[in-house]
């Protein structure tokens, strides 16, 4: 798979996207990196520790978040976008499922949108993606929470990734182009997102590259009673479960805990 100017080797190995937030009000680093300068250190850092892609977000989607407007979620990852695309070889994805944000971050020079709504707020943002031949991860979210629960309710999970991206393909997205989220912490209980965790390698069966982005979310809080700047090390065990699984990709705040715990999970695995 290409994503900027970068071959990614799908089903070899798991690589790590980086998460910066240009947003006051994340969970987790609202209001480290609203700097343009400071975002794009943070870029370079993250690379320097073993980053793969940066995704850049500028709207909290933290449960009870407050929506913010077109005009300014791209005046905030605009900037950063374009500072880190001059500075830095690195492939650069933008956090939208707004069709306005996802245009200018195309623009400016984004290689790939990563819609936590999967195309369910916007369709529109498939043709965007397809005109710019850029990249599409899809995730798995939902207004009404399923019942299923165990592996019946994974495949319910797969189905609707199945049903986005054939959505996004009718829309002109390359089938190469396509990444899956099952989206944990979206549209789901407790006990579902502990179920696309503890039967991770199902989504490897999808026939599309995976991303898991479960850093620091509330059901590692939920489940161990740490509180979000206390779960680093539990995130880098649903890292390393990711990896067994064939997880292609996973998106954290702390690059560096997490690619050095991948290093030490590939070489036992693949040696």
């Amino acid at each position: 798979m290409i994503i900027g100017k970068r071959n990614f080797e799908i089903g070899k190995k798991t690589y790590i996207m980086g998460i910066l937030n240009a947003t006051p009000d994340s969970f987790s680093d609202g209001g480290k990196y609203e700097n343009v300068d400071a975002a794009v250190e943070a870029a370079k850092r993250m690379i320097e520790e073993g980053a793969d892609i940066i995704d850049v977000g500028g709207e909290s989607t933290r449960p009870g978040f407050t929506p913010i407007s077109d005009e300014e979620e791209i005046k905030r990852i605009v900037p950063v976008i374009e500072g880190i695309k001059k500075e830095c070889d690195i492939p650069v994805s933008a956090d939208t499922y707004k069709f306005e944000v996802a245009k200018k971050a195309l623009e400016s020079g984004a290689d790939m949108i990563n819609d936590i709504w999967g195309l369910k707020k916007d369709i529109r943002i498939a043709e965007l993606v397809a005109k710019h031949d850029a990249v599409l991860c899809i995730a798995s979210n939902g207004e009404e929470i399923s019942e299923k629960e165990g592996e019946e309710f994974c495949e319910y999970v797969l189905q609707d990734l199945a049903e986005s991206a054939k959505k996004a393909i009718d829309l002109g997205v390359s089938k190469d182009k396509i990444i899956l989220d099952p989206g944990v912490g979206f549209g789901k209980v407790f006990e579902q997102n502990l179920d696309v965790l503890k039967h991770a390698e199902m989504f490897v069966r999808a026939q599309y590259p995976v991303l898991f982005a479960i850093s620091r979310k509330s059901v590692i809080g939920l489940s161990t009673g740490f509180a979000v700047d206390e779960r680093d090390e539990a995130t880098i065990a649903t890292t390393v479960l990711a990896a067994k699984a064939g997880i292609d990709f996973v998106r954290v705040h702390n690059v560096d805990a997490n690619a050095k715990a991948l290093k030490m999970t590939e070489i036992i695995l693949r040696g």
